[in-house]
């Protein structure tokens, strides 16, 4: 018995959420993605402009929350830029851990994407604001490797509860970060 044609929207994006996180955004096709779905590429390409628009809505909703929180955090200093930053984007990679798995090894490429450009500005302000905004070298440092570490733990770590990994996160970012000068 043949298998019915599945064309919709969220069968794709699941097929390319799988894909993505087997082989990679970059080693995947819209050719492996149809396969997946059991549908032509011309299906998928009737649903989805191209690859990077799959990729897109894949990761709106994370793009969303991540520009929300730089919107909270515009107009905090020091220790309160600290905590806004540190509570929001602990919250944000583990919500979004599943999409962050999909991007692990691939973020520097994704940004020079167009639909990914102002990703990058938002995470030099997100760097800014662990930093507690000094320019002392090792305050921006102990802020990059935080942020980047969460991102990396939440990546790595899929299956450990919400309620177990944000608080230790957050345990981590307390210690991690220089208190701002005052």
């Amino acid at each position: 018995m043949a298998r019915a044609v599945p064309e919709t929207h969220g069968e794709i994006l699941a097929a390319a959420a799988r894909r993505f996180a087997v082989t990679g955004y970059k080693g995947t096709s819209l050719q492996d993605i149809a396969r997946a779905v059991g549908c032509s590429k011309a299906t998928v390409l009737y649903h989805f402009a191209n690859k990077e628009a799959l990729l897109s809505e894949l990761m709106a909703p994370a793009i969303a929350v991540l520009e929300a929180l730089d919107a909270r955090i515009a107009g905090a200093t020091g220790a309160a830029a600290q905590e806004i930053a540190g509570a929001g984007f602990v919250d944000l990679a583990v919500r979004f851990r599943r999409e962050i798995a999909l991007l692990r090894g691939e973020f520097p490429d994704l940004l020079q994407q167009p639909a990914f450009a102002h990703i990058q500005e938002i995470s030099e302000r997100l760097i800014a604001a662990f930093a507690g905004h000094s320019d002392r070298p090792s305050a921006r440092i102990a802020a990059l490797v935080v942020l980047a570490g969460i991102a990396e733990t939440c990546g790595e770590f899929i299956d450990i509860p919400d309620d177990e990994l944000r608080p230790a996160l957050l345990a981590v970012v307390r210690r991690a970060l220089e208190p701002p000068v005052t």
